[in-house]
């Protein structure tokens, strides 16, 4: 029963305690070369910046925390922890900062996370849209919700149409009817975050694409792929008004909430690399906003 119960709780034994110094070769070089080799840079968009961004390739791995955005608290958190490598899904950016320097955010200062990176002795690896168009990430959302997804994208990668944005899926028999207001209900049950509807609450599904993080131009496509509904991380107000007006459902999610659920991933994917399970920590970001009607003032 024991046993049952430490498998049932995954991840969030994972974050418990500081890590301890390795026994290992693996070192960093290697860790993001196999960890390219399952999500290839050569998938991500052009504009985007995969693979590691700060640290030394020859230094050994003491330790993994994943998290879905390199702050400078998930930073100092990490190197609290033992680890001495930071694995994001987002980049710690895009465009080089002017300048690097310590802060309290990378608001204050955009290279104020490279900067404590840097002090802290922290590698900062980043998948972003290298991982988004991946089988491994295709799986989650429709996992998660209980929808059934057949391997089918809707804005495929140019390398191959295994691969990109856009996940459609159908309704399972066991599940059908089911409508918007079930779905939505579905969602906040699962993400325990009340998602943004536009539809008619009644209306009955049967196919529904799912997207992590911005939709898009796949919430373009799911029009052209005759979709009854988008669940997204978001969506632009305009676009969501058109498309919305032109018959297709949209379940905005919020984007960090679509996209958390792929720090298991990042987890899986250290692990698969090489580092221990004992020595992978999770960073919860969970609480980065709330609802103000959920706090008692």
């Amino acid at each position: 029963m024991a046993v049952a119960k430490k498998k049932q709780e995954g991840l969030s034994r994972r974050a418990s305690g500081p890590l301890s110094k390795p026994v290992s070769t693996l070192t960093v070089g290697a860790l993001e070369a196999a960890l390219l080799a399952e999500v290839p840079a050569s998938d991500a968009e052009g504009w985007d910046r995969t693979g590691m961004t700060v640290g030394d390739p020859a230094r050994l791995v003491e330790g993994v925390a994943v998290a879905l955005d390199p702050t400078v608290d998930a930073v100092r958190e990490a190197a609290s922890r033992g680890a001495n490598v930071l694995l994001t899904h987002h980049p710690a950016y895009l465009e080089a900062p002017d300048a690097f320097g310590p802060a309290s955010s990378v608001a204050a200062n955009p290279g104020a996370g490279v900067w404590a990176a840097v002090e802290g002795g922290v590698a900062l690896i980043a998948l972003h849209t290298a991982l988004d168009v991946s089988p491994r990430a295709a799986r989650v959302l429709p996992g998660m919700l209980k929808l059934a997804f057949k391997g089918q994208v809707l804005v495929p990668v140019a390398r191959s149409r295994r691969k990109g944005y856009g996940q459609l899926c159908t309704v399972r028999p066991e599940d059908d009817p089911l409508t918007l207001g079930r779905l939505a209900a579905r969602c906040t049950s699962v993400f325990a975050r009340a998602p943004r509807v536009w539809g008619d609450f009644s209306r009955e599904l049967d196919r529904v694409v799912t997207c992590t993080g911005s939709a898009g131009d796949v919430a373009h496509e799911c029009l052209r792929a005759q979709a009854d509904c988008l669940v997204c991380g978001e969506v632009k107000y305009h676009d969501a008004l058109a498309l919305s007006q032109a018959g297709l459902c949209i379940v905005d999610l919020g984007h960090d909430t679509s996209e958390l659920p792929l720090v298991a991933v990042l987890a899986d994917l250290a692990e698969h690399a090489g580092v221990p399970r004992e020595r992978i920590s999770v960073i919860d970001q969970r609480e980065n906003w709330s609802y103000p009607e959920s706090i008692r003032v």
